[in-house]
C-alpha cells in the first residue's frame, strides 16, 4: 500500500481541497498553535497540516507509511515508534479511513499525546457511498459516524471537547483521477452516487474532533 501512496504524493501535495480549505483553517485553529508547541503529523500525505503549524511556530514532526510522502519517519498510525506523551498535539486530517485497524490507530496517538489530539476525517454516509469509495480506491478501509468516532476517542482515554462537521464540494472527475481510478471503475462508481452528484461536482461530509487527555 505505501507504494501505492508514494506514486500518488505528488497528487495530494497539489490538491486543491487537500492544499487549502475551512476544514484545514479549523483544523489548525483546534491544534492550539503556538511556538515551541510539539506537534506529530500522522498520516501526513502532502504535508499540508505541517505546514501550516510550522507557519505558527511549532515543532512539527511528519509521520506517513509511504517514503514518497517524503515525511520524516517512515511508520503506520497503528505503531508509532515515539515513547508516551511524545508530544503536545497529535493531529491526523483526512487519512483514518485508510487505516487497517482504525482502533489500534486511535489508541496509539492517544498514547504519544500528552494534551490533544485533533482529527479530521470525511464522515459515514451510507453503505453505498462506502462501496463507492472502496471502488474509487481499494485502499479505502471505511469512514466512521460522528457517534463511532466519539467513542473512539473516549475509549482511547480522551475527552471530546469539540467536534465540528463540515462539508467539502470536489470536482467528482479530479477527484478519481487523483487515484488513478479505471474508467469503467469511475463508470460505476458515479453510478452509485448517482443524485448525490450535481455539475460535476459533489459535497463530501466530514467532521474535525478536538480531544483532551482526561485529567481524571
Amino acid at each position: 500500500m505505501s507504494d501505492v501512496w508514494s506514486s500518488r504524493a505528488q497528487a495530494f501535495r497539489e490538491s486543491p481541497t487537500h492544499r487549502e480549505g475551512p476544514d484545514l483553517d479549523l483544523m489548525i485553529e483546534m491544534c492550539e498553535p503556538a511556538a515551541g508547541v510539539k506537534v506529530l503529523d500522522v498520516a501526513t500525505g502532502g504535508g499540508h497540516v505541517a505546514r501550516r503549524l510550522k507557519e505558527e511556530g511549532c515543532t512539527v514532526v511528519t509521520v506517513d507509511p509511504a517514503p514518497g510522502m517524503r515525511p520524516d519517519v517512515v511508520a503506520r498510525a497503528e505503531h508509532l515508534p515515539f515513547e508516551d506523551g511524545s508530544f503536545d498535539v497529535v493531529a491526523c486530517r483526512i487519512a483514518p479511513h485508510h487505516f487497517q485497524d482504525i482502533h489500534a490507530a486511535v489508541t496509539e496517538m492517544a498514547r504519544v499525546s500528552q494534551r490533544l489530539l485533533v482529527i479530521e476525517d470525511n464522515l459515514f454516509v451510507d453503505e453505498q457511498v462506502e462501496e463507492a469509495e472502496q471502488l474509487r480506491d481499494p485502499t479505502h478501509v471505511r469512514c466512521y459516524s460522528e457517534d463511532e468516532w466519539k467513542q473512539m476517542l473516549t475509549d482511547a482515554g480522551l475527552e471530546v471537547e469539540r467536534a465540528e462537521l463540515l462539508e467539502r464540494r470536489r470536482d467528482v472527475d479530479d477527484w478519481l483521477a487523483r487515484v488513478e481510478t479505471p474508467p469503467a471503475d469511475a463508470a460505476r462508481v458515479k453510478e452509485l452516487l448517482g443524485d448525490r452528484i450535481g455539475d460535476g461536482t459533489m459535497t463530501f461530509p466530514s467532521i474535525v474532533l478536538k480531544a483532551r487527555q482526561s485529567q481524571r
